[in-house]
């Protein structure tokens, strides 16, 4: 593994679960923004490193890789200590199925291209808009908190961090973002608590720009 540069835009979920698990990991990368606001994301430059033009792209030397757990897949098989993942095939299952729930199921229905289709294809305005977000995200951490009631310790699954609990966090804040009460989900904000008092979690948070874009 060499020199890692993370193609990222600040307030990107999936980028935020990427950084996560390299602070967890104790590992830097060169950040390269990516404004998907300023639609940087469908340059020719990124559209080579990403056809599908998504953050977070990570570059290592000539191999690059999109998708989040993909990525953070790839750290963890790299960087083997801390284990983001259980030790055992039923646990690693388990902890990747709460990951999806989030990476798969909640986070692609709210991304901003999805809002934007929403808006200018679909005709929605952004009381409709917030509705569609609050819908799915409520549905996932419904499920979720159900998850960390069967599996849950400190964290989703036991007192161990992991993967899932990487996805979780940005989502958290996303909900927060958009004004969705998160009174009925008292296991996750307890494991949203337990994330933000690691030591090496600050690092990884989104941090605006002077001149956000």
């Amino acid at each position: 593994m060499g020199a890692l540069v993370l193609h990222d835009y600040w307030r990107s979920s999936a980028a935020w679960r990427v950084r996560l698990a390299l602070a967890a990991k104790g590992q830097e990368a060169t950040r390269l923004p990516v404004s998907l606001l300023a639609g940087d994301q469908r340059s020719p430059a990124h559209l080579a490193r990403n056809p599908q033009g998504l953050v977070p792209v990570l570059e290592d030397g000539p191999l690059l890789l999109s998708q989040s757990l993909a990525i953070i897949e790839y750290i963890e098989e790299s960087f083997p200590e801390p284990p983001l993942l259980p030790a055992d095939a039923a646990g690693r299952a388990l902890v990747r199925s709460a990951a999806l729930v989030i990476a798969a199921d909640v986070h692609p229905l709210g991304n901003l291209r999805v809002q934007r289709w929403l808006r200018d294809r679909m005709g929605q305005d952004d009381d409709a808009v917030t509705l569609w977000l609050h819908h799915w995200m409520a549905d996932g951490l419904s499920a979720l908190e159900e998850f960390a009631a069967r599996h849950g310790g400190q964290f989703l699954f036991g007192d161990r961090i992991s993967i899932a609990d990487l996805c979780l966090v940005p989502q958290l804040y996303n909900a927060r973002r958009f004004g969705l009460q998160l009174d009925d989900y008292p296991r996750l904000l307890a494991v949203d608590m337990a994330v933000a008092a690691l030591p090496w979690s600050a690092a990884a948070r989104p941090q605006e720009p002077l001149n956000p874009t």
